[in-house]
Formats: C-alpha cells, structure tokens, sequence
C-alpha cells in the first residue's frame, strides 16, 4: 500500500458521494484526511498510510448514508488495490473504531484509530461543524431547535472526548466558536 492507494481512495469517494450536499460528501472526507494527517505529524509511532486511507474511508459504509453490511464499500475497495488482508483488517478497524453513537465510551485500541477518530470529530466541530449540522438537518427534515439540540446532544461534548493531545488543541478555539455563534444564535431568536 503507498501513495497510489491514497490518490485512488480520494478518487473513489469522488465517485461514491457524487452529489451529496448534506455534510457527509467528499467534502468531508477530505477535511477529515488532513485533519488526519496534522494530527499524525506529532505521533511519529502511527503509521501514516493507514491513518490516510482509514480517513478517505471512514464513511463509505456509514449505516446513515449506505445499506452495506461487513464494510462492503471499504472492502471492495481494498481488495481491488490489492491491498494485503492484514492491512485491510487493520483500516477496517480503524474505521470502524471512529463511529460517535458506536464507540461512544471506547477507547480506540491503537494510535491510528485514535488520530481517525479524532479527525473525523474535529470535523463536527467549529465552523465547519455548523454549517454541516444544518446542511444534515435539512436534508432530513430536522427544524432549526432540532438541530440546536444536537449541538447540546453531541458535538459540545467532543472537545473533551478527543484522545490526542493534538486534536485538544485543535479542538480548543472550535468549540469556543460553536459557543460564540449558539449565545448569538439564542440572542437572535429570543422574542
């Protein structure tokens, strides 16, 4: 696995999230990457090829947006790079270890889960977390305080569940941004 399996994973979820507008597309998957791969920089243990298709990967059998079962979608993939079956288990299970409502109170078991895991919340955080909280919210129907209330639910508790030192820091200055725009957001709709 080198490079080229990196380039070919960007490619097939170009492919895959054609067309979605609703905070999980490529888009996202490629945030997700490099947020990957700046953690990464500071655990020179962690192996960067991993952490770099488990973060192209992460979504493409996610149960909100495919009805695949086993990995399916990351499988074929895999399998169709010709990538060995233990680095295939490997970034299976780096995907699998980054789900919120999955592995809510479960510590990733490796530093590669950790760095996905923590790339992927950062991405749900901050500015950019917002603006795909509503974009997810209107494409399923959610009114306005319905989404408000997945910011108390969920994505105001990430900034202390990440597991790097790293993605702390990152994780910092976004959710004082998510805090900053809800105390205007209530000031504004308040009668």
């Amino acid at each position: 696995m080198d490079g080229k399996t990196v380039e070919n994973a960007l490619k097939y979820i170009g492919e895959l999230f054609r067309g979605r507008a609703d905070g999980h597309g490529a888009d996202h998957s490629v945030r997700v990457y490099r947020n990957a791969l700046k953690i990464a920089a500071h655990y020179e243990e962690c192996d960067v090829t991993l952490v770099s298709v488990a973060a192209i990967l992460h979504d493409v059998d996610d149960y909100k947006l495919f009805q695949t079962a086993n990995n399916a979608n990351a499988r074929a993939f895999l399998e169709a790079e010709g990538v060995d079956f233990a680095a295939c288990e490997r970034i299976i299970d780096i995907i699998n270890a980054v789900s919120f409502s999955k592995n809510r109170d479960r510590a990733p078991e490796s530093i590669e889960a950790a760095i996905v895991r923590d790339a992927d919340r950062l991405d749900a955080i901050g500015a950019v977390g917002i603006a795909r909280t509503f974009a997810y919210g209107g494409r399923n129907g959610r009114s306005q305080d319905e989404s408000v209330k997945h910011f108390y639910d969920k994505l105001l508790l990430l900034k202390d569940m990440m597991n790097t030192g790293a993605a702390r820091e990152m994780a910092e200055k976004r959710h004082a941004f998510m805090e900053s725009f809800l105390a205007e957001l209530d000031e504004e709709c308040r009668p």
